[in-house]
């Protein structure tokens, strides 16, 4: 591990960075571009973490026949094993000021490195279209009624939703975008700002939820009705599809740790996350536990939920309090990767602007009302599924970094196109990690298929392997990567000694 110090390369200007391989966006960053202190990274993952589908994680695995601890121990500890990769993947980010994209280039090459960054942006782009949607929808359900009764809301069969319900995910669309607009910086201050308003109102919430339902005795009282063998039939089950929920910021945290001051920021500003997951799912479960002892009934969607509390007052704080926290984990979580793999394929043509404005049009042409309202849970299960496939990637690059590389990078030679550079490869593409990457993946398909409908049947060890997914896929490519690898190291041996590494590091 490096120092607490992480100096950028300072002496980036004195080589010919190919044209085709950076600009403004891709060089690494600068001593002045390092502005993240810890607490603003603890505030990147509270925007991230305060959203509506994390307020349904522990409550659905109670719905599944967990104690109400064991749904949020379960959360707890995938985020406690996702910490790890995540901070191993963000200390190249900090150390060399580098991007995911770039860092990809180290273990796939130089132009192999579009594949893993390509797949990371396709599911993001999806995930913003939807979630855009569910902003946009969180608009809709707390308008007025006298507004929601009018022919606006009439149901248009060409464009497949009502033009109220287009325009409020149009003026979520328009209102993500103004902050993207800002780039990174204004990416930063969001999530800085947001954090501690967004703790106030989760916790005005959990207080209301206390105070009207008498305490929290009936959550509480909600025991496992699973025997032994059941819990962890349905306990690793769960665990990965928990670790899948951020697998994919596992992936581009670099984009987030290149701007912070040190390896410690970046360590402790990360350490959080598991208590912030326990934290936020602990309210959501509590406070839906709590509607059934005050309204009779269970309503788990939190949008529904403050719709029914009613008042004038507490629609603005809802439509306020819902679209801050859409808004801070759309942004951080499926803009910044789609963006910078836009950039990586073509430096000359993208910034990162274009990048998140063509990301945001994508979500647009994706059309999320109409997949949601066809098959939510196939959208939802494709995604997090994807997610898992995104595991050997990671394994990947961390088997590169840490037991190829010893954590030793030549940033020259990442901005280089030369046949003789050390990432390089064959044609630009290491092979090893092409084949790595598609056994680490193939085993988990057919599970993937039988998940989302399309094979009745499957042995059962594709079962086991795909409720295990990330696990499988994570190691078993990265392991694959370093064994071949092993028997192709002649050109890594005559590295060159990289002036632009810091020698603090």
């Amino acid at each position: 591990m490096a120092s607490a110090q992480s100096a950028p390369s300072p002496k980036f200007d004195e080589f010919e960075p190919h044209p085709s391989l950076t600009n403004d966006d891709l060089r690494p960053t600068t001593s002045v571009q390092r502005t993240f202190a810890w607490w603003e990274m603890a505030s990147l993952w509270i925007g991230l973490v305060v959203g509506v589908p994390t307020y349904y994680l522990a409550g659905s695995l109670v719905d599944l026949g967990m104690a109400w601890w064991q749904g949020i121990a379960t959360v707890v500890a995938a985020n406690i094993i996702l910490l790890v990769p995540l901070v191993l993947t963000g200390h190249p980010g900090t150390r060399y000021g580098i991007s995911f994209p770039v860092l990809a280039r180290s273990s796939f090459g130089i132009r192999g490195a579009h594949i893993p960054t390509l797949l990371r942006a396709l599911v993001g782009c999806g995930w913003y279209g939807i979630e855009t949607w569910i902003g946009g929808e969180a608009i809709f359900l707390l308008l007025p009624k006298f507004i929601k009764d009018s022919t606006l809301s009439q149901f248009l069969p060409w464009l497949g939703t009502s033009s109220l319900e287009f325009a409020c995910f149009i003026v979520f669309w328009l209102a993500q975008l103004t902050i993207v607009w800002k780039g990174m910086d204004g990416i930063r201050e969001l999530e800085k700002y947001s954090a501690p308003i967004l703790i106030v109102l989760t916790s005005c919430l959990l207080v209301w939820a206390y105070v009207n339902a008498g305490g929290f005795a009936y959550m509480l009282s909600l025991s496992s009705r699973l025997s032994s063998s059941q819990f962890w039939s349905l306990f690793f089950p769960s665990l990965t599809a928990n670790i899948s929920f951020w697998a994919t910021l596992a992936l581009n945290i670099p984009d987030f740790t290149r701007y912070a001051k040190s390896q410690t920021d970046q360590i402790i500003g990360q350490a959080g996350l598991p208590i912030f997951m326990g934290a936020f799912t602990f309210v959501g479960l509590a406070v839906t536990c709590s509607t059934k002892v005050i309204f009779g009934r269970v309503i788990s969607n939190p949008i529904q939920l403050l719709g029914q509390i009613g008042g004038f007052t507490t629609t603005i704080l809802a439509i306020f309090g819902i679209s801050l926290a859409t808004v801070t984990t759309n942004i951080a979580a499926n803009v910044v990767a789609p963006a910078n793999a836009l950039v990586n394929l073509s430096p000359s043509k993208f910034t990162f602007r274009r990048g998140a404005l063509l990301t945001a049009l994508l979500g647009i042409a994706f059309q999320p009302w109409r997949l949601l309202r066809s098959s939510e849970s196939f959208v939802y299960t494709w995604l997090v599924g994807y997610s898992a496939l995104l595991g050997p990637i990671g394994g990947i690059i961390l088997a590169d970094y840490y037991l190829i590389r010893r954590t030793n990078l030549s940033i020259k030679e990442l901005y280089s196109l030369s046949p003789y550079g050390a990432y390089y490869y064959s044609g630009g593409y290491n092979l090893a990690a092409m084949v790595a990457l598609v056994v680490g993946i193939l085993p988990v398909i057919p599970g993937f298929l039988q998940k989302v409908g399309l094979l009745s049947s499957i042995p059962e060890s594709f079962v086991v392997i795909y409720n295990n997914a990330w696990f499988f896929s994570f190691f078993s490519a990265g392991f694959l990567y370093w064994f071949l690898s092993c028997f192709t190291r002649n050109q890594h041996k005559s590295l060159p000694v990289d002036t632009l590494l810091p020698s603090a590091n």
